[in-house]
């Protein structure tokens, strides 16, 4: 091309606004695939982006800029999942898919904004319905649509995004993540046991599994509390009065007083020494409700052969049960699964639920149907493949016991060693680590650090054989001072080192 046919070209670009790239894009909309509409593709501007955030508010984020690919998944006649695709201009030849919450009914764009900074194509998914996290209505009598919740929809995401990604970009694709707390979690240990070559390395934090127990045991908790008028009821002013006295009583057992619960199976604090006296009704508890929350900590079991069915929540935790307890019904996202899922019936009441009968009915409805539960501990396959799982939970969980993902990380030890030697878990780490987080609540929040780079750790781990032996939490105290604190590895646990500042992640070692 000569110089001055160079200037024209370069000429028509500015004033037609078009770009090498925003060509590309447009091309994608010709993009083919069985079952795949693309609705719209178009440079998305550096700047602002409109978004809703992660409770469906209308919010802003700043993005680079990037192709912004939408599409429509149809693998059933019953199916239509909404996906995104962001595909940057510096990409960084990643893929990184992020996880949904609760009911999942919106692609989790505010989820996608940090990836597509990093350099990454991201893309997330709606599950295949539109609607709030917490309603699981769309499941009632479409059970493709659960199927798609449950895994098709982020498998065919995944398949699509790849595909998109290859015929936009020269470089070839060389890494895939997953990035999901809660449901997100789920979604990604689902797709190491069910596509085990989808992805190379996944983040499962506080996983919603299995998820059929998961929805019992929730209910469980509304049972022991409600109703509202009931002298069991755990109001959330009462429910901070046992959290503080169990902090207060238990604080120091990691070799510190901070407000923080290092382990908090280490606390044999008994809450019934906060029991009312005759005369006093401020600052304790009933009988009742001494009771209430001795079932919400102890485990779901059957009550006819003791068989362990759930894990119960970790003291220190209480601060966030509101959800569970609060009323006037018990969680909603639990409680549609056994109206929409289990019983068909949108007029099923939680106080008739059987847990000697229903959750095994509910089990088997799953194994045979939708296959929400992503409990399996066979990651053999994934492993092979080269893939890397990293787990987090927060102790201070008020909606998924944190002793979830120790028992599912457990079950991964066992099933390599049933004796769960110190050199299968030696083994196992190589390719599964749990990191517990001291006093954050569900995926984050709470009183301790909740901020720490999953990601970096994930990629060194992947992509240069560095496992991760503990990550550095970062968050505020209660005074709003800057705090750092150390994550260990499990099963090893944050121990102060008896000098330097407790704020300070370096005053730490893993024991």
């Amino acid at each position: 091309m000569n110089r001055s046919l160079c200037v024209q070209v370069a000429v028509a670009l500015v004033v037609t606004g078009k770009s090498a790239n925003a060509d590309r894009c447009d091309d994608l909309r010709i993009f083919k695939r069985v079952g795949v509409t693309i609705d719209a593709s178009s440079i998305q501007p550096a700047g602002k982006m409109s978004m809703p955030n992660a409770m469906g508010a209308p919010s802003e984020a700043s993005v680079p800029s990037f192709c912004r690919v939408r599409a429509t998944l149809r693998p059933s006649a019953d199916s239509d999942i909404k996906i995104e695709v962001w595909l940057p201009e510096q990409w960084n030849t990643k893929l990184l898919a992020v996880g949904n919450g609760g009911w999942s009914g919106a692609i989790p764009q505010s989820a996608m904004v940090p990836g597509v900074h990093r350099g990454y194509a991201v893309t997330g998914t709606d599950t295949g319905h539109a609607g709030s996290a917490l309603d699981g209505s769309f499941a009632y009598k479409h059970p493709e649509k659960l199927i798609d919740f449950g895994w098709r929809a982020v498998h065919e995401m995944t398949i699509t995004a790849k595909a998109l990604i290859d015929a936009y970009y020269t470089p070839a694709l060389t890494r895939s993540y997953w990035h999901g707390c809660s449901s997100g979690g789920k979604q990604g240990l689902k797709e190491a046991q069910k596509f085990p070559s989808d992805y190379d390395g996944i983040i499962a934090g506080a996983p919603a599994i299995p998820w059929t127990r998961l929805s019992a045991a929730s209910l469980a908790a509304g049972l022991a509390t409600l109703p509202v008028d009931s002298p069991r009821y755990l109001s959330r002013e009462k429910l901070e009065f046992v959290n503080k006295a169990v902090v207060a009583a238990c604080d120091k057992h990691d070799g510190v007083e901070d407000g923080l619960l290092e382990d908090p199976r280490a606390c044999t604090f008994d809450i019934g020494a906060l029991q009312c006296r005759p005369n006093q009704s401020m600052e304790c508890l009933s009988s009742e409700q001494i009771d209430a929350v001795q079932k919400i900590y102890k485990p779901v079991r059957n009550s006819r052969t003791n068989e362990y069915l759930f894990a119960g929540f970790a003291k220190g935790s209480e601060f966030a049960w509101s959800m569970l307890v609060g009323g006037p019904k018990p969680l909603s996202i639990s409680n549609d699964h056994y109206r929409f899922v289990v019983f068909h019936n949108p007029d099923w009441n939680f106080e008739t639920l059987d847990f000697d009968k229903d959750i095994a009915r509910a089990d088997e409805i799953d194994a045979k149907g939708a296959q929400l539960n992503a409990a399996d501990p066979n990651l053999d396959a994934f492993r092979r493949h080269g893939g890397k799982v990293l787990m987090y939970h927060g102790w201070a969980d008020g909606l998924i016991p944190a002793q979830n993902s120790i028992d599912y990380f457990e079950a991964v030890w066992t099933r390599d060693d049933p004796q769960k030697s110190a050199a299968k878990l030696t083994r196992l780490q190589q390719d599964v680590r749990l990191f517990m987080v001291p006093g954050m609540g569900h995926c984050s929040g709470g009183p301790g650090p909740d901020q720490f780079d999953a990601i970096t750790a994930l990629e060194q781990w992947v992509e240069r054989g560095i496992a991760p032996d503990s990550l550095i939490a970062s968050g505020k105290t209660a005074k709003g001072m800057e705090r750092t604190r150390r994550l260990c590895v499990y099963p090893k646990i944050a121990t102060y080192a008896g000098k330097g500042d407790p704020d300070d992640a370096d005053a730490f070692v893993c024991r």
